[in-house]
């Protein structure tokens, strides 16, 4: 049985799956409220910027930053990619 997470998770199973399968709770909760709210479309593929292989590094840096994800000053391009991904 799917355990209710509250008024604030709209997709209670989605965010389980997505916890189970080690996604963040943020992470859970943005993809979760997406696929639950008709208009969104979270499957399909997002907005106009180049992948994140094409970024600089400083520009990596800088979303990471603001992103507040811990460890960045200590991360190469690749470890940064993997960061913002998994954020």
């Amino acid at each position: 049985m799917t355990k209710d997470h509250g008024k604030s998770i709209k997709d209670d199973e989605t965010y389980e799956a997505l916890r189970k399968d080690g996604a963040s709770r943020e992470k859970a909760a943005r993809i979760a409220n997406a696929r639950a709210n008709p208009d969104q479309q979270p499957s399909k593929k997002g907005g106009q910027n180049p992948p994140y292989e094409e970024w600089s590094k400083e520009d990596l840096y800088h979303r990471a930053q603001e992103l507040d994800i811990e460890g960045r000053s200590d991360m190469d391009k690749d470890a940064l990619i993997k960061a913002l991904r998994n954020h």
